[in-house]
């Protein structure tokens, strides 16, 4: 058998997992990444921390696995997004924390941005809306606020990455200093129609264009490990963000094919080809991984709060004692009785973007029970990614692009029978859940497996991709956009009144 190991980053934890050449999951490891709040708004994480407990699960994944490195034949990196780590070119050493992607400290800088105008030429050339969730301004605030931090990036003496080129940059001693396009594409610095680092928009935030890493494909050569490192030289061949890397893992090659992923939050991504459409439905447009040279791009919008809503019922309400018995909940009742729940804890992100709106239930009656507010929870999950593949489906039609034929899904809540069948219903297409699960790291495995020759192309990657079930909708089409009507009328009472229209 040959090998792929895939290195997976996220935000609350660092991942290995070990794949054989059929996308089976042979082996794998997990550490907790520690959080940072500096202060309220702030997210951070110490650069250290993600490379000691990235290379401590790789280790251990290839000690469960039985394997030594001569077997791995690459290795890939997905990766969390926009969280922006600036570091001394010499010593290795970070400069200060990385600042997370959930961070809002740049707002100032981007309401100035807004302010002056630019808003729709960044949009033109990134794909993406003026907000503090990027890169850019991250990394403007650095050189701003850490004492001798611009002096020394204008001396040539300081590198910028995102988490993947951080990790690159420890597993090649400091030899290579690359990212890929898909995580280049979520700095708001990067023209995502030529490729490039934008010397405009490097000037609209002040930032020496030495600082920046090479692009690459996001299957492509990106160096070797050093030896001494994973007991071995292993060739590091892929690298995506986490949201992209999972729509290739879903297979998800052409345009009008989607995923959406279930965590914490959902992130929903449409593929559209070399079709570049800038969204008038609220959600970004963003580079997919790409296996080669030519830009091919997707439509991507983001739920904040996803599991996270199973999460308050378990430690907000202690309505249930794990995660897993909100199912059984739910289903002891045979609807949620009127009940409507709006997570919106942290505000509302796409297509809303409603950042002031607050958390509802609504439809309370004398009859309501604590099973109706879990099914309302569970149900509120599905209306959320209704609305961004409602948007997805408008933006699609609008461009005279395919519309969306099944939703392939992935992430811990995709397990939930009850919430999928449901979430079928409202979409009116199939939602088709995988064997493995674990998507966003096979996707990273795939693009390695690709530039090191364990698979032809992207056809062969796409029959290793197996279905696991099928949910079809059961629910006539008037009862469901009856349901939608609702929800859109829930997240208007969720809405502060001054902003609602």
């Amino acid at each position: 058998m040959t090998y792929l190991l895939a290195l997976d980053q996220g935000t609350s934890s660092s991942r290995s997992i070990v794949f054989d050449s059929q996308g089976h999951a042979v082996a794998q490891a997990q550490l907790e990444l520690p959080q940072i709040y500096s202060r309220p708004g702030c997210v951070e994480h110490d650069p250290r921390e993600i490379w000691r407990t990235q290379l401590t699960t790789a280790r251990e994944a290839l000690a469960r696995a039985g394997l030594s490195a001569s077997e791995v034949r690459a290795l890939g990196i997905t990766n969390q997004r926009e969280t922006t780590v600036l570091w001394n070119r010499t010593t290795g050493e970070p400069v200060h924390n990385a600042i997370v992607w959930q961070d809002r400290r740049a707002e100032p800088a981007c309401a100035q941005l807004r302010e002056q105008g630019h808003a729709a030429a960044i949009q033109e050339k990134t794909g993406l809306l003026v907000d503090a969730y990027f890169s850019g301004t991250k990394l403007q605030w650095l050189l701003d606020n850490v004492p001798g931090a611009r002096q020394a990036a204008e001396r040539g003496e300081l590198a910028f990455g995102t988490v993947d080129t951080w990790l690159i940059w420890q597993l090649t001693g400091g030899r290579r200093h690359v990212t890929d396009v898909s995580n280049a594409s979520r700095t708001m610095l990067f023209n995502v129609h030529t490729n490039q680092w934008d010397d405009d928009l490097l000037g609209l935030m002040n930032i020496p264009r030495a600082l920046m890493p090479e692009v690459l494909p996001s299957s492509s050569d990106f160096g070797r490990t050093d030896a001494d490192i994973l007991g071995g030289a292993i060739a590091i061949g892929g690298v995506a963000g986490d949201q992209q890397s999972a729509l290739f893992g879903q297979a998800c090659f052409s345009a009008g094919m989607a995923k959406n992923t279930y965590g914490t939050g959902c992130f929903m991504l449409m593929h559209t080809g070399r079709n570049f459409q800038t969204s008038h439905n609220g959600l970004l447009t963003t580079s997919a991984a790409q296996p080669h040279a030519t830009p091919e791009y997707a439509l991507e919008g983001s739920v904040f709060v996803g599991g996270a809503v199973v999460q308050w019922l378990r430690d907000g309400l202690s309505a249930i004692e794990n995660s897993g018995q909100v199912q059984q909940l739910a289903e002891s009742v045979p609807d949620s009785g009127g009940v409507m729940m709006v997570p919106a804890f942290t505000g509302l992100g796409a297509p809303y973007w409603k950042p002031d709106a607050r958390g509802t239930i609504t439809g309370i009656t004398r009859g309501t029970t604590l099973a109706h507010i879990a099914r309302a929870a569970l149900e509120s999950i599905a209306y959320q990614s209704a609305a961004l593949l409602t948007a997805m489906s408008r933006d699609a039609s609008e461009a005279g692009g395919r519309s969306v034929d099944e939703l392939r899904v992935d992430g811990g809540a995709c397990v939930n029978d009850l919430l999928m069948q449901f979430q079928a219903d409202l979409l009116g297409v199939p939602v088709v859940r995988p064997e493995c699960v674990e998507t966003t790291a096979l996707g990273a495995a795939y693009l390695a497996g690709l530039s090191s020759g364990i698979y032809r192309g992207t056809d062969e990657i796409s029959q290793l991709w197996r279905a696991e079930r099928r949910f079809h909708p059961t629910m006539g089409r008037e009862r469901a956009e009856a349901l939608m009507q609702q929800w859109e009328h829930a997240v208007r009472q969720a809405t502060p009144v001054d902003e609602q229209p």
